[in-house]
Formats: structure tokens, sequence, C-alpha cells
């Protein structure tokens, strides 16, 4: 597995978190994607399982698995944010993008760790 693998895992997420923010911004118009369906998703539940049980240190497999749940959340956080900021809550958007940040801080996190054993 090349070196930056995992980093173009997270930049992947940072792409998505970018549509979503410009969204929320009024100066883009993505309505996001299920947790399965976008690049770092499709990589989860497809060929990252694969890629990470081919590496040898035993605590990838446990950063990996610690990805999954947040990265759920994550995608039902930038739901509501972005249908609280359609129907003009901006107070409802702002704690869903608070949840929102702090999963993908999260995620961020893990992918760093899994790039650092890799």
């Amino acid at each position: 597995m090349k070196r930056a693998f995992f980093l173009l895992r997270l930049n992947d997420h940072i792409q998505y978190l970018k549509k979503i923010e410009a969204t929320l911004a009024g100066t883009g118009n993505f309505q996001g994607t299920s947790h399965f369906d976008c690049k770092l998703g499709k990589w989860l539940y497809d060929e990252g399982m694969k890629q990470v049980s081919n590496m040898k240190d035993s605590h990838a497999k446990i950063l990996f698995n610690e990805i999954f749940d947040p990265h759920e959340l994550f995608h039902q956080s930038s739901k509501t944010a972005l249908n609280k900021k359609q129907t003009g809550d901006n107070e409802g958007a702002k704690v869903a993008m608070t949840k929102m940040y702090q999963l993908s801080h999260t995620i961020v996190q893990k992918l760093l760790a899994l790039d650092k054993l890799s």
C-alpha cells in the first residue's frame, strides 16, 4: 500500500465537506449522499476492508472499524444541517454543523493515524 493512500481518503472526505459547506453558505447546491455513496464510504465498505486486512499492524483494523460510526453520523448531521438551513432554522443548522465538524475531526484523526501505520 502506498504511503499516501489514507491521505487520499482524507482528501475525499475534505472535498465532500467543502461541498456541504458551500451549500450551507449559499454558494453551492450539493445536497449530500448516503454514507455508502460518497467516495470515502465506497472505499470503507469495499476496498478499504481488504486493504486494511492486509496491514501488519493489528491496531490498523481497530482504527479502521472506528471510522464507520462517525462517518455515518457525519452524513446524518450534514443532511440535518442542510435541511435546517433550507427551512430557515439557522440555529438548528449551526447545531448540526457543530456536530458535523466534530465528527469530521474524528474521521480525519482516524485516517491520519492509519496513514502513520501504513
